[in-house]
């Protein structure tokens, strides 16, 4: 999105957006997601609810039916959801942060107007397929192949761990368009719109998991599926390249992810040191869960300081692969410590499902593997210090 596009928001406007998500997350979200993550149950009426409010185009611009938000608005919002629920969370963050973003910034005219547009106004849902049970941190080691078939592309091969796979209508799938006898590595592989519904394409079961069990994940399978050359997303053998770009966004997201989960972790906590007594005085009371207390807080506003600043940069155009996977990592492992001692503090009862904290624990995990894990983080930030 260029900086012309998005819409400048002044800090009231800015409070009001953030406020609305607040308010529709505590009263629409927070109440069902315990329930929600027991019984694995996708909240497609939430889901169809936020799309009427604009959220499934939060940086989409107007022009395109979207809010047009600026990145920093935006990963207010993300953390307000998230603060409620990180699986409403992942849905709308990969439908705006990657399949949203692959559209908007290498599509067509007319791809935009046919697919962006739509998923804009929460007609349509996203999803992004690249991962394989065999290429992971190694993106460019898929094997999904796009061969040509006259005027189209015949896509075989098996995706894995996608959010929203069996509830999306658009995938925007990855897969390699160089031949077995000329592998062109991260060099090979092209970016394609693939409808649901599609002849072929044939989503798995829903995974079991740790976490985020509100959110939908599952493989998909490319069964010669068959799609328009005009269904090929930017230009031929750069897809990784534009997914890369995409996925510096979606490391944000999910950083505000992180930061909405341990911020939640935070606020159950102090609640509960306030009324639980122990040797006839509240937890509060006591030191050790003082200080506990104060690094939590303390991480937290750290992590969503660092967060902030890189989209601050992202607005000014200055975003670079270092500042997304700073972020990322530190507020991924801020989320995963700062629900451990939520756990801690709550002591036998944060192991119970009857509290919420042993929900944020498990759901935490996940931010710091998504998306690029907190070791391929690493990586990205030492490369960047020898740059």
């Amino acid at each position: 999105m260029t900086t012309a596009e998005v819409v400048s928001r002044t800090e009231d406007e800015r409070r009001e957006i953030v406020a609305l998500a607040r308010e529709f997350a505590q009263r629409e979200i927070a109440p069902h997601a315990a329930e929600w993550d027991q019984q694995k149950t996708y909240p497609r009426e939430t889901v169809a609810k936020l799309g009427e409010l604009g959220f499934l185009g939060l940086r989409v611009p107007e022009r395109y039916d979207g809010l047009g938000l600026d990145a920093l608005t935006y990963m207010m919002v993300v953390e307000e959801i998230a603060a409620a629920d990180g699986s409403v969370a992942i849905t709308l963050g990969v439908h705006n942060s990657l399949a949203c973003t692959m559209l908007l910034e290498h599509g067509t005219e007319e791809q935009k107007e046919r697919w962006l547009r739509p998923m804009a106004r929460g007609e349509l849902l996203g999803a992004f397929a690249m991962t394989e049970a065999d290429s992971g941190s190694d993106a460019a080691g898929l094997r999904a192949e796009a061969r040509r078939d006259g005027d189209g592309w015949v896509l075989r091969g098996t995706k894995g761990w996608v959010t929203n796979g069996d509830t999306a209508n658009v995938f925007i799938v990855m897969a390699r368009t160089d031949t077995p006898e000329r592998r062109l590595g991260s060099r090979g592989i092209s970016a394609f719109i693939v409808p649901a519904g599609t002849p072929g394409l044939e989503p798995g079961k829903a995974e079991d998991k740790m976490g985020l069990r509100a959110s939908r994940t599952t493989a998909v399978m490319l069964h010669d599926v068959r799609v328009p050359g005009d269904h090929l997303l930017g230009e031929e053998n750069r897809g990784l390249h534009q997914a890369l770009g995409a996925l510096d966004r979606g490391r944000m997201g999910v950083a505000a992810q992180a930061v909405g989960i341990a911020r939640a972790a935070l606020e159950a906590s102090v609640a509960y040191a306030a009324e639980r007594r122990q040797f006839e005085r509240p937890l509060k009371d006591f030191q050790a869960v003082q200080f506990k207390l104060a690094d939590m807080a303390t991480r937290v506003a750290a992590a969503r300081a660092l967060l902030h600043e890189a989209a601050r940069a992202q607005e000014r155009g200055e975003l670079r692969s270092v500042d997304a996977s700073m972020a990322k990592v530190f507020a991924s492992e801020t989320a995963m410590w700062v629900t451990t001692q939520a756990v801690q503090i709550f002591g036998g009862y944060g192991y119970m499902r009857d509290y919420p904290v042993e929900r944020l624990f498990r759901d935490a995990k996940v931010t710091e593997i998504y998306e690029g894990t907190s070791e391929i983080q690493r990586i990205v930030i030492a490369r960047a210090l020898h740059a």
